[in-house]
Formats: structure tokens, C-alpha cells, sequence
């Protein structure tokens, strides 16, 4: 760790989870407990629309300054470490606004922008103006997760042919569901993407419009292929399959969360581990990662680049839509074709009652 402190800043702090007038999950404090457990940083500022918000984060966590403009933070406290906890739509110009000012690191939630455009403008700022930018995929960080993965590729499944998975949605959770697949691959980029959605009803998350259901069938270029579904009927005990030529891993919703099949031991063999898939330490470690990997110069095991993987599948899957086709990667449109389509009224043709 530094022997001088690193400076963090927070744009978005919004309220605690499930408390009077939150709108989200409170990122912004889980962000700030996990700098605070590094021992590694001070806490120097925040800046949040609403001035009551940031008196009351600041407050918490003994944050000297507080601002109702971000810019005015930016312009006025040195800062090497800023955490975004802002709506998606905010992400793109307020991660810009950060690397253009001067700060080491970015933190951001996810997911990473509203277009693939704004996704790979945001990296490619920071990658200009040499700025760790790092997305809060962090279950990376849970046991469930990095126990399939080892078990994925030290023998114990043969050769890993395939990857499935099911959540509530393409972009707000399967940003997450997908960014695991990457992972589980060792981030063997994928080649092609075959999508489609359904959209039955008006459904936003975050101020996003999401379809209701889709499927997404992608390969990898070191040939693995993948499946997620997303849509609240697709509900299955399984979140993840790893399937390989000589068994299969399942993580699953219910504790003890992993299990292994293989022609090596008869019946399924649990793995007990301490972690749940969503897990209470996971953004700790996240934050712990982000300051280490500044510290030492080393790239972040939640780098953007990693996170620019998950989001072109995202984005490959509403253009499939569009289409009504295979999408060749790299992604050639910059826009979001679900978001794109329900403004020009597309989408509403297929509408079902």
C-alpha cells in the first residue's frame, strides 16, 4: 500500500439501501466502506444533486467537502481516486469528465454506458490520459465464482465446451452474468453473437428501457460456446453451467452454491465454500483490488477492458435483434438498436398485449 493516503471522491451517494427516499442500492456507501477497510485512502469529498444526500454521506464517513456539482469537486479538491454511483446514463460523460481532470483512477458502477459508442469512448479516454478505470463487476471476487472457474481448468470437468446461464435481464443483471462467462473463459474474447428479445410490457431499470425476455447464443474464439436467457419466467435453481467433455459445474442459488458432476466419483459432489452469490464482502474486495492494482501499477481484475467484453455481447445481442441475424465482432454500430428501435416505434409492432 502507498505510504501516502490516496484521495477519493464520490459523484452519486445517494441514500442507503432500503432507507427513506433511496432509488437504487446505495452503491456509493458500499464503495466508500470498502476504501475505508483498505486503510489505504481518506475520504475527501463528494458531490451529489441533492446537498441533503451529501451532508448525510459525508456525515457517515467524515468527509471533509461536499459539493451539489461534481465539476466544482473536480475543479476544486485534488483528487486521485473518484467513484461513480450515478444512473447509466450519466456514467459516459461524468467518467469522461474525471479522466480529463486529472485523477488516477475511476471506479464506476455498472453498467458501463447506454450505447456501445459511449462504452468505448469512456475506455479510450482513460486509456489516453493513462487512467485506471475499473466497473463494479464484483463477484469475481466471491468463492462460487472463482471456484467453477479453477474447477473449469485444472481437469476436473475435461475441456470446458460450453457456458449457460439465466437472470432477470440482458442489460442491468446480465451485465454481471455475462462479465462471469468472460471470466469462467479466462477472457477469450467472443467471435459471434445471436440474439433475440421480446419486449411484452414497458420495464425500466435504472431509468433504462430493458426488453422483458431474451435470449443470447455467443461463441468464444477459443471455440467454447455460451447461452444466457433473461426474462422473470426463465427462473432455474442452476445460475451457471459450465459444461465440459468430461463432466459439469453448477453454481447454483441455494447454499452450498457449487456442485460437480464428473465420471471420476458417482453423484454430484458439493463444494463447501463461505461465499453466497451476491456476497457481503464482495464489493470490500472489489475496492481492495482497485486501490492495490493503483498502488502497484497493475491492471485491475475489474478493468474496463474486461468489462468492454460483457457490454459488446450486450449490445451484439439487440443489433442480432434488429438485424434478425448473426452479429460478426467486432460490433460496427455504436448505438443501442433496443433503444433505438423503441424510438422509431420498431419495437412496437411486435408488442404483445
Amino acid at each position: 500500500m502507498p505510504d501516502q493516503l490516496f484521495r477519493v471522491g464520490f459523484i452519486g451517494v445517494g441514500r442507503p439501501r432500503s432507507t427513506q427516499g433511496a432509488t437504487g442500492f446505495g452503491m456509493a456507501y458500499e464503495h466508500a466502506g470498502g476504501y475505508v477497510a483498505t486503510n489505504a485512502c481518506a475520504l475527501a469529498a463528494c458531490a451529489d444533486i441533492s446537498a441533503e444526500n451529501g451532508s448525510a454521506f459525508a456525515e457517515r464517513f467524515g468527509v471533509a467537502c461536499t459539493y451539489t456539482d461534481y465539476h466544482d469537486m473536480l475543479r476544486t479538491d485534488k483528487l486521485d481516486i473518484v467513484s461513480i454511483s450515478t444512473w447509466p446514463r450519466l456514467h459516459a460523460p461524468m467518467v469522461i469528465d474525471c479522466a480529463r481532470a486529472g485523477v488516477k483512477a475511476i471506479h464506476c458502477e455498472k453498467p458501463m454506458a447506454l450505447t456501445w459508442g459511449e462504452a468505448k469512448e469512456m475506455v479510450r479516454v482513460c486509456d489516453e490520459n493513462n487512467v485506471q478505470l475499473t466497473f463494479n463487476h464484483q463477484r469475481r471476487f466471491l468463492r462460487p465464482f472463482s471456484i467453477a472457474k479453477e474447477a473449469a481448468h485444472d481437469g476436473t470437468i475435461g475441456e470446458l465446451r460450453r457456458i449457460e446461464g439465466n437472470c432477470a435481464d440482458m442489460y442491468d443483471w446480465g451485465t454481471h452474468w455475462l462479465d462471469m462467462y468472460f471470466f469462467y473463459n479466462d477472457e477469450t474474447p467472443a467471435e459471434w453473437v445471436m440474439g433475440q428479445i421480446d419486449r411484452r410490457r414497458d420495464h425500466k431499470v435504472f431509468g433504462v428501457p430493458l426488453e422483458t425476455q431474451a435470449v443470447c447464443d455467443f461463441k468464444f474464439t477459443n471455440g467454447v460456446r455460451a447461452l444466457l436467457q433473461t426474462g422473470r419466467e426463465n427462473y432455474d435453481p442452476v445460475a451457471h453451467r459450465l459444461i465440459g467433455t468430461e463432466g459439469e459445474i453448477e453454481v447454483r442459488w441455494e447454499a452450498p452454491h457449487v456442485r460437480i458432476l464428473t465420471a471420476k466419483k458417482p453423484g454430484w459432489q458439493t463444494v463447501e465454500q463461505p461465499d453466497n452469490l451476491h456476497g457481503p464482502k464482495s464489493v470490500e474486495r472489489a475496492m481492495a483490488d482497485v486501490v492495490s492494482s493503483l498502488a502497484g501499477g497493475r491492471r485491475s481484475i475489474v478493468d474496463a477492458h474486461h468489462a468492454l467484453r460483457s457490454t459488446e455481447v450486450i449490445f451484439a445481442t439487440y443489433e442480432s435483434s434488429r438485424r434478425r441475424a448473426r452479429i460478426d465482432l467486432p460490433l460496427s454500430v455504436d448505438d443501442n438498436a433496443f433503444l433505438s428501435m423503441l424510438d422509431s416505434g420498431e419495437l412496437d409492432r411486435f408488442e404483445r398485449k
